[in-house]
């Protein structure tokens, strides 16, 4: 039999026909950020966009610590010098007029632009009427504010109810008064603040560390309350054990108590508040005006 050679051929083509090549991948982007502080919070933000693409999606390029236009400029021509493929720049900056330079630079530039701060900031500006610092950095200082308060958070606890008494040096503020006076609440909420609080309890017969007496008594915060007031709340602490507390909660004995830890407090020379029917925030906020009027800066001697 006599093929067609033509057909033949066609068929073998169709059969064996190769796969169309894949066009050329197209060069990554590039994201260039520009920031006046390390870029962290934008390199971040970066990953974060780009992972939506896949892996591999994009190069990340970091300018940190710019301080001028011209620093901006280099870093951005010589990108665009050496690129094949498209650019993005995110930038961090705080600085108004640094930005506003930035912005005037890249108009005209092939370049896709993302403030990731400006925003923000005109945002917040306007909801609180308030002027920005336009400080670089400020992020970095408000976590060191943040490990600090958590820091005298942690010292509160250790130092609570006169443990550690033999520490009472390294306390910015000293609370003292007898049991159920509020102390140890009243620490903690002045450490939320990032003050280092240590309370020492008073009692009838027991003597105060000898360290008491050898810190500042602008320092140390005396309490003192309303003796009816303070045998009701014990009352209420002892609950069904009242009968086998012996005289914790007995009239004589809180007023002996009070006037004891009164005594301890003129013998120390330092302040004392009350803090019958007063909340604990009222409370702080007596003790620090007190407090930040020796100390305006937050730094007492000994404790720094």
């Amino acid at each position: 039999m006599i093929t067609n050679p033509a057909t033949t051929r066609g068929e073998q083509d169709e059969g064996t026909a190769l796969p169309t090549p894949e066009p050329p991948a197209a060069p990554q982007p590039i994201i260039h950020i520009i920031s006046d502080s390390l870029g962290e919070s934008a390199a971040t933000m970066a990953i974060a966009a780009a992972s939506q693409f896949g892996e591999n999606a994009c190069i990340i390029n970091r300018l940190p610590k710019a301080t001028h236009i011209g620093q901006i400029e280099d870093f951005v021509d010589k990108a665009l010098a050496e690129s094949v493929g498209e650019i993005v720049v995110f930038h961090t900056i705080a600085d108004p007029g640094l930005r506003r330079e930035l912005e005037e630079y890249l108009v005209g530039k092939n370049v896709g632009v993302v403030d990731l701060i400006g925003p923000a900031i005109d945002a917040i500006a306007e909801a609180t009427g308030r002027k920005p610092k336009g400080e670089p950095g400020l992020i970095r200082k408000t976590d060191k504010e943040y490990f600090e308060r958590v820091g005298a958070m942690e010292f509160a606890v250790d130092h609570d109810d006169g443990r550690n008494g033999d520490q009472l040096d390294q306390a910015d503020i000293v609370i003292i008064g007898v049991s159920r006076s509020s102390k140890t609440p009243l620490s903690i909420y002045l450490a939320s603040y990032g003050y280092r609080v240590a309370n020492i309890p008073l009692a009838t017969g027991i003597e105060p560390p000898r360290q008491l007496f050898e810190i500042e008594p602008r320092r140390i915060f005396g309490l003192t309350t309303d003796p009816v007031l303070l045998r009701e709340i014990r009352e209420r602490r002892l609950g069904n054990a009242l009968e086998v507390a012996g005289s914790y909660a007995e009239p004589g004995y809180v007023h002996d108590d009070l006037e004891d830890a009164r005594r301890l407090m003129r013998r120390l020379g330092c302040i004392v508040i009350r803090t019958d029917n007063r909340a604990i925030e009222e409370t702080a906020q007596e003790i620090l005006r007190y407090y930040e009027l020796s100390y305006p800066s937050h730094e007492p001697p000994q404790s720094r």
